[in-house]
């Protein structure tokens, strides 16, 4: 099925094609940036999906699934389905998280605890990364997204969690039974760990599997300058328990250069 694949494509390719129609007008300040960009990542979930049907004519490009398109379903997983909007019957899901790069966690940290048994074979897990476009005020924009099987992805994370952690307490995971993909809402399907006092199981960033992927995100540039060094700016001044303007903290960042460059 050519779906898979062109949605795949689709996915890679969403920096391009991507459009907010969200734009912040009023500067918000270093101190309240993480605030906000909680409530903005729903919307940049949202407008994710938007793109993806909007490009349906590229991963249907025969017509085969006239009446299928991607749909969001809250509360269950996987949140996204590529279905038929007159029956239940998906041909594939993405469970679809964002990342918010200037985070003061500096790497994803959303938990993905569902067992492998509720994944299908060609079911996804997308994290999709974004900042706004003047990083207080503008339009979200977004970074090439880290794709992957998410049925991989839930038994890599049982796998470091057994075997490659480093730790003497007990390691063992408990698994629902019963589980199969696209279940209800109601069902259980997560996967728990015998021990985890830190409520870590599920952190798949803490896994090594994404790190390459999260190097290379900190690395983008916005307003010319990368990623990593306006994660640094924030965290002193968040520590400082400061709230600069947005041209005060734009001109120390650009050491008084006044230059502006596009996101890359």
């Amino acid at each position: 099925m050519s779906y898979g694949k062109e949605s795949k494509k689709i996915l890679e390719e969403l920096p391009n094609r991507f459009k907010s129609t969200l734009n912040i007008v009023t500067a918000v300040s270093v101190t309240e940036i993480y605030t906000y960009s909680a409530a903005l990542s729903q919307t940049v979930e949202e407008e994710v999906v938007v793109t993806l049907n909007n490009a349906k004519n590229e991963w249907d490009p025969a017509n085969m699934y006239c009446d299928y398109y991607f749909i969001r379903q809250a509360q269950s997983f996987p949140d996204v389905l590529l279905k038929n909007t007159k029956e239940n019957n998906p041909l594939t899901g993405i469970e679809l998280k964002t990342w918010y790069l200037l985070a003061k966690e500096e790497e994803p940290s959303f938990r993905y605890k569902v067992t492998p048994a509720a994944c299908a074979v060609q079911d996804l897990l997308v994290v999709v990364p974004w900042v706004l476009s003047n990083v207080f005020t503008g339009s979200p924009i977004i970074f090439r997204p880290f794709i992957i099987s998410a049925k991989y992805a839930a038994e890599y994370r049982n796998y470091w969690w057994k075997y490659l952690r480093d730790t003497s307490e007990d390691t063992g995971i408990s698994s629902p039974d019963n589980v199969k993909p696209y279940p209800s809402s109601r069902q259980k399907i997560d996967d728990e760990p015998n021990h985890d006092p830190g409520n870590n199981f599920g952190r798949l960033a803490r896994t090594e599997i994404m790190d390459k992927w999260v190097e290379k995100c900190k690395k983008k540039r916005l307003l010319g300058i990368e990623i990593k060094k306006w994660i640094e700016f924030l965290k002193t001044n968040r520590a400082k328990n400061q709230g600069p303007s947005v041209n005060s903290s734009i001109d120390m960042m650009f050491n008084g250069k006044g230059c502006r460059e596009a996101p890359s």
